[in-house]
């Protein structure tokens, strides 16, 4: 795990959190995790590997838009829908 000295680590996993919408912790954890899973030890490669997270979550993120997007759409069935107090 890196040092909470390494400003270029947190702010990678920053940007990746705010991306991704979690907190700070969670996203360095994945980080973490990933980094483990690759037998990556150096901050240098956890950067590349929050990089490569981050584009992956913008990603999702716009097909998530587009998929809840269509979800809240109402159905011909449901346009005149009405509930009652």
């Amino acid at each position: 795990m890196a040092g909470l000295s390494d400003r270029d680590y947190s702010a990678a996993c920053a940007r990746l959190a705010s991306a991704m919408g979690v907190s700070l912790a969670a996203a360095r954890r994945r980080v973490d995790i990933k980094a483990a899973q690759a037998g990556l030890r150096d901050t240098t490669a956890k950067i590349a590997l929050a990089t490569e997270l981050l584009a992956g979550a913008e990603v999702d993120r716009s097909s998530n838009q587009a998929l809840l997007t269509s979800l809240l759409e109402a159905t011909a069935a449901d346009a005149n829908f009405m509930t009652e107090d």
